[in-house]
């Protein structure tokens, strides 16, 4: 999977996502409810984002977005 075919907005949320995760699993996380609210509302976004459907093998996309959020999360610190 190339990672030039996902959209911006695709790839952002994902990493909005894995922030979002980070935070909540944090020691102390504050205002979980707050958290968790987004983390529903990212993973939604995620799950019925149109690319999806241009997309035939949806669960191994599906995994190749999470690494490439990844990869640019450690390249942005």
């Amino acid at each position: 999977m190339d990672a030039n075919h996902f959209p911006d907005d695709l790839v952002q949320t994902q990493a909005a996502w894995n922030t979002t995760y980070q935070a909540l699993t944090a020691h102390q996380p504050h205002d979980t409810t707050a958290l968790r609210r987004r983390l529903l509302l990212l993973s939604v976004r995620l799950w019925w984002h149109p690319y999806w459907q241009t997309v035939p093998a949806v669960p191994a996309a599906r995994s190749e977005l999470r690494h490439l959020a990844r990869a640019h999360a450690v390249r942005a610190v």
